[in-house]
């Protein structure tokens, strides 16, 4: 098969970036938004991942003229009717601060008894002028406290379920073997693989 051609990812999240280019096979190349010479704020203003997600991978393409995806993901807590969703990143309010947010989602739950929680990302791709759609979710459970250092956003409260380690406690590649973005992004691939000579 021929090298995938280069995509744009709609994100200057490094971290995202990081994953994700963890998670693709050497043939492809991604570009972020700065390597692709694009410097534009990716607004997120509707109410659901499915449309954020759409609207960012609409912005570059209208932009560069080029294939490329973006993707929104979210924490959806079960006992708090799915908050904090589409908000995870700004939960706490403006400037977004991944510890006013874990603070603020431990304090409302405070010693419920229901901690089930679900990371989800949607993945939105622009190929040759189809758009398409990919899921992956990573059921789990809110930890009482935070643990670990590693990760980013929620993860030192995130416990992914059949584990008892947080996702910060979590080496890069453990958490990509079952994490919400890696079950995107396999899909992501899978659907490249289909479609390419």
């Amino acid at each position: 098969m021929n090298d995938l051609p280069e995509l744009i990812f709609a994100s200057n999240n490094a971290h995202k970036l990081k994953e994700i280019k963890a998670l693709l096979p050497p043939g492809i190349r991604l570009l972020s938004l700065a390597e692709a010479q694009i410097n534009t704020a990716m607004d997120e203003p509707f109410a659901t991942l499915e449309d954020n997600a759409l609207a960012k991978a609409r912005q570059i393409k209208l932009l560069s003229g080029k294939d490329c995806f973006a993707e929104d993901s979210g924490l959806e807590t079960e006992a708090l009717n799915h908050e904090p969703g589409v908000f995870s990143a700004r939960y706490a309010g403006e400037p977004t601060n991944d510890k006013a947010n874990m603070d603020k989602l431990l304090l409302r739950l405070g010693n419920h008894s229901n901690r089930k929680a679900r990371f989800r990302t949607v993945i939105a791709l622009i190929w040759n002028n189809g758009e398409h759609l990919f899921e992956g979710i990573c059921e789990g459970e809110i930890a009482m406290a935070p643990a670990g250092s590693g990760g980013f956003g929620y993860d030192p409260v995130f416990i992914p379920k059949g584990f008892t380690q947080s996702f910060a406690q979590m080496t890069a590649a453990e958490k990509n073997q079952i994490s919400h973005r890696a079950k995107a992004t396999a899909k992501l691939l899978a659907f490249l693989h289909n479609v390419m000579p």
